[in-house]
């Protein structure tokens, strides 16, 4: 009996299950990192999306949409430091100055809810540069959104080899259907112009 065991092995050992939703986890971020295609072979076919087995999708997606949450709630840390931050460059004269003064004692106490979340989602997902395109392009889209940020979509064609149900993971808001209202051709406008026409030709 499986009572008080929640989620699915995976035919894995818990180290092992767990080093694999992180890194699906880090991988769904880094899709949505900026990437020259020419160069970097690894680059994304499609931003914001990863194809992996049904079951590993449902068991990653409570991992993804907790690091959003968590980074969706430190982004009001963020833009309260900034009025206390500096605009010159690390070890010069002036940021010198700034490390000693009051403004950086005020700083320091706006920005550290923001370092925290950072630190825990890195705890959570172990991944230093997906942390960064976390914060700095997928948590500002989703800022306003109450939950819900990703969506599972289940593909027809199942997986070469041992024929496992595959599916799309991916972040709601960059693959959205839009809809478009089809105008009416004014056939009744048209006829009665056309009537009009004959009727003072008639006349």
């Amino acid at each position: 009996m499986r009572h008080r065991k929640r989620g699915r092995h995976l035919g894995r050992t818990s180290s092992h299950r767990k080093a694999l939703l992180k890194n699906l986890a880090s991988a769904l971020f880094l899709t949505e990192r900026d990437v020259d295609s020419d160069i970097d072979q690894n680059a994304p076919k499609v931003k914001g999306r990863i194809i992996t087995t049904l079951q590993k999708a449902r068991e990653v997606r409570p991992l993804v949409e907790k690091c959003i949450t968590i980074a969706c709630r430190s982004l009001q840390s963020q833009s309260d430091a900034r009025q206390y931050a500096t605009s010159a460059s690390r070890h010069s004269d002036e940021w010198k100055r700034w490390r000693t003064s009051s403004q950086w004692q005020a700083w320091s106490q706006a920005i550290a809810p923001s370092v925290t979340a950072r630190r825990r989602i890195l705890q959570l997902i172990g991944d230093k540069q997906a942390v960064r395109v976390l914060f700095e392009d997928i948590a500002p889209r989703f800022e306003d959104r109450e939950g819900g940020y990703t969506r599972i979509l289940r593909l027809a064609k199942p997986r070469l080899g041992d024929n496992g149900t595959r599916a799309i993971l991916e972040l709601v808001g960059a693959h959205e259907r839009v809809k478009q209202v089809s105008e009416k051709p004014e056939f009744e406008v048209a006829d009665a112009a056309a009537s009009d026409a004959e009727k003072a030709n008639v006349e």
